[in-house]
């Protein structure tokens, strides 16, 4: 599919998500941010995006238990993640992907690989 269309991003770090914000939007997307998994959750119920971007260290509520939840949720079970996050080892991405995330990309990520990701999980 073509077209604008919706990401929500979850970053506590707002240097970051405004970088990915600043990103995705250049790339032709809409673009939902929040600052903590309780307000991801929110956002996604809210807003019903395509895809949605999660940090996995943030505070309330963690970036696997946001994916947890959605992965549990018949209304959110096929939405596409990405994982981001600075814990790079093979267990945390072996987790990350039995949690249920679509892609897993490690902290410091290059901006066009993330688009790049973005742009397959959503075709």
């Amino acid at each position: 599919m073509t077209g604008r269309r919706l990401i929500l991003v979850a970053d506590d770090d707002a240097d970051i998500l405004a970088l990915i914000k600043a990103v995705l939007e250049r790339s032709g997307h809409e673009v939902v941010a929040v600052a903590d998994g309780a307000e991801a959750l929110a956002g996604v119920r809210m807003h019903r995006p395509d895809l949605a971007v999660l940090d996995i260290t943030m505070p309330l509520v963690d970036g696997l238990e946001v994916l947890r939840r959605l992965r549990a949720d018949s209304e959110t079970a096929a939405l596409p993640v990405v994982l981001l996050s600075a814990q790079a080892q093979e267990a945390d991405v072996v987790r990350g992907f039995a949690t249920g995330a679509s892609a897993y990309m490690k902290k410091p990520f290059s901006p066009r690989d993330l688009v790049a990701r973005v742009a397959e999980l959503l075709s």
